[in-house]
């Protein structure tokens, strides 16, 4: 918890930002503000509060990226192909289950890896979940950079076949978020939001962690909700492309912690604070990838 003190000295106020950590070994942070406290506190406060937990957070995500390097050096081709193949199945289940798809995990795995198509389950499900694995093997694949292009593209063939309406378009309306406080940007604004996410990216991919850009990219991406549907599948695979993309293992948000999930966007969206959903990644992160580190 970061919070504002005063420590008087004569008649003089100074003020400090002050930060005590229950982590571990017990640590005190400060940070001197000045003989006032400055108008923009509050974004200095998460800036503050952000770079204690980075230096949490580094150490062992550099240990991830070492020993993933090294696990995939000694992994045979075929078995690489093998893993990602059955991370594709659980992730598109996953990915689409939070979505409100009705297939099961036991559909999904033998829909994509028998062929088998289930009965009873609405068409628009199944086609959805064939296309998803396509897709996101294919883009585990490429080496191009994200930008808009190729982000419409992604969303684009994701929903040529169910929703053409929308696949791969911008929105000019406004939407909301089904049980969220949130409400999305207004449908005026998308194109410059859109605009600034990737001159960001464009930035911030020179100076973070992989690990962190991957959660601000979804983070930041879903928020603007650029798309009438589809937001979260497509942002869930940017993530997982940037991942991916600097040779960090993926990660696969499980239906089951949809709720914590859920209320972490929310609370970073409502709250204007990366931090909240950060720190939700970033211990599911640690959590799955525990062996690399």
């Amino acid at each position: 918890m970061v919070s504002v003190v005063n420590r008087p000295k004569g008649n003089q106020d100074y003020y400090y930002l002050y930060h005590d950590s229950k982590k571990g070994t017990r640590k005190q942070r400060e940070e001197y503000l000045g003989k006032a406290v400055p108008e923009d506190i509050e974004d200095r406060k998460k800036n503050f509060a952000l770079g204690i937990e980075r230096e949490e957070w580094i150490p062992d995500l550099e240990k991830i990226h070492k020993n993933y390097k090294k696990e995939q050096k000694n992994t045979p081709l075929s078995i690489q192909e093998k893993n990602l193949k059955n991370f594709s199945v659980k992730f598109t289940y996953n990915t689409q289950r939070i979505e409100g798809s009705t297939l099961t995990l036991k559909d999904t795995t033998l829909l994509l890896e028998d062929g088998l198509t289930p009965a009873n389950r609405p068409s628009r499900d199944i086609k959805e979940t064939e296309i998803h694995q396509k897709i996101f093997l294919e883009i585990m694949t490429q080496k191009v950079d994200l930008s808009l292009d190729v982000v419409k593209k992604w969303h684009k063939k994701l929903f040529e076949q169910t929703k053409p309406d929308i696949a791969g378009l911008l929105r000019d309306y406004d939407v909301g978020i089904g049980q969220s406080k949130f409400k999305p940007p207004p449908h005026n604004a998308v194109n410059l939001l859109v605009n600034g996410f990737f001159k960001w990216y464009a930035t911030s991919k020179k100076k973070l962690n992989p690990v962190e850009l991957a959660a601000l990219v979804h983070l930041k991406f879903v928020t603007i909700h650029p798309f009438g549907d589809g937001n979260g599948r497509t942002t869930r695979l940017m993530m997982n492309y940037v991942l991916n993309k600097f040779d960090y293992p993926l990660l696969d948000i499980d239906y089951g912690d949809r709720r914590s999930y859920y209320n972490a966007l929310e609370k970073s969206q409502t709250k204007d604070n990366d931090l909240q959903f950060l720190q939700w990644f970033m211990k599911r992160y640690f959590k799955t990838h525990k062996k690399y580190v």
